[in-house]
């Protein structure tokens, strides 16, 4: 990344192309990619849609841009407004966008 990036803007947009989709969620690398540690995603998703349960592919954190959302594993759930910063488990997990919602997501990759 070489410019500043205005996550306000970026979540505007990715939440109109979510809310514009067929599958409702629309998504950006920010910073990085597949090929580096790090990674930042700015991930828009329309309210009653998801991420189906998945792993993490290292350390990770959700910051909520926009709306509302609810992180969950088996056994457990965290609820995210904008400003909140959820780290993500290592067990399998779940998103779920209880409103229109834009979040942040940051990886760094297991070496």
């Amino acid at each position: 990344m070489t410019t500043t990036v205005s996550l306000t803007e970026l979540a505007a947009t990715e939440l109109a192309s979510a809310l514009a989709s067929n599958n409702g969620r629309s998504a950006v690398t920010v910073c990085g990619g597949r090929d580096a540690q790090l990674r930042q995603t700015l991930m828009a998703l329309r309210a009653g849609e998801g991420l189906a349960e998945h792993s993490s592919p290292g350390e990770a954190t959700l910051q909520v841009l926009v709306g509302h959302v609810t992180l969950r594993t088996a056994d457990e759930s965290w609820e995210g407004k904008p400003g909140d910063l959820l780290p993500i488990p290592t067990t399998v997990h779940a998103l779920d966008a209880l409103e229109d919602s834009a979040i942040l997501l940051t990886v760094v990759k297991a070496q």
